[in-house]
């Protein structure tokens, strides 16, 4: 093992794999936030087609007599 060392700077081995790491960890946060189901950010989003189904009734029109 102490022969691997010798042919990489241990400093930069671990600085590279820290930013490596950091990038794998922003881009699972991302792509989670991409997702329907695991978006924590503005939760999970509706079709339209159920939104559309519980909308209230709308108000009664009074009849205009002449």
């Amino acid at each position: 093992m102490w022969r691997i060392w010798r042919l990489f700077d241990p400093l930069r081995a671990m600085v590279v794999q820290g930013i490596f790491l950091f990038a794998l960890a922003a881009m699972i946060h991302l792509i989670l936030l991409s997702t329907n189901r695991y978006n924590w950010f503005d939760g999970p989003r509706k079709p339209a087609a159920a939104t559309a189904q519980n909308a209230p009734m709308p108000a009664p029109v009074a009849e205009v007599k002449s």
